[in-house]
């Protein structure tokens, strides 16, 4: 099944509600793992790793360096968990913390910033967290038709659940900006469902 098919099948209440489900159950897990929980920093991880080093790659186009980079964003949260306050965006303090370290590690590399609009070829290793081999050559296909971040925007909102405005402060953009650019990539996604003969039912 394709990781992007609740982007175009879900109804828009039924996506609120599972969207809220996970809310609260990552925020829930943050606050086990504020009280030093080893259980609940595994099952956190678990559930965000793919977001995670999809962000991160997504940023430094470079395998070791998003490896590098998520090694530091779960170190960081387990240490840091205790401060989180739950305000419904488990997700958005999380992929904060992994855009920080990759800015560091960027600048410790005189690289240019990496959220520019960039024709920039899609990396396959950013859907490593896909299990189905099949699914992870038709994801990659078909994201490769996406701009750089047009791809960033897709990716967040449907890996992470994250919302518009939530991705928009992330990226440094606004969110008619945001918005416009999350509508055109499902435009060319779906054009491109079509044109390969690809089921996202």
């Amino acid at each position: 099944m394709l990781l992007f098919a609740p982007v175009f099948a879900l109804p828009e209440p039924v996506k609120k509600q599972a969207h809220a489900q996970k809310v609260l159950e990552q925020e829930a897990l943050l606050q086990q793992i504020g009280t030093g929980n080893m259980d609940a920093f595994a099952a956190f991880y678990h559930q965000t790793k793919g977001s995670v080093y999809a962000f991160a790659l997504s940023m430094l186009k470079n395998q070791d360096d998003a490896c590098d980079v998520m090694q530091e964003t779960y170190l960081k949260i387990r240490s840091a968990a205790h401060l989180y306050e739950p305000r419904g965006t488990p997700m958005a303090w999380v992929l904060t913390i992994t855009r920080n370290f990759s800015l560091m590690r960027l600048r410790s590399q005189n690289r240019l910033s990496p959220l520019a609009e960039e024709a920039e070829g899609f990396s396959p290793q950013a859907l490593s967290f896909v299990e189905d081999h099949e699914d992870r050559l038709v994801l990659s296909a078909l994201l490769s038709r996406l701009a750089a971040q047009e791809r960033t925007i897709v990716l967040l909102h449907a890996v992470s659940g994250m919302k518009h405005r939530e991705i928009a402060h992330l990226l440094g953009i606004g969110l008619s900006t945001e918005l416009s650019k999350y509508h055109r990539a499902i435009q060319k996604l779906k054009k491109a469902l079509q044109e390969g003969g690809y089921s996202h039912a």
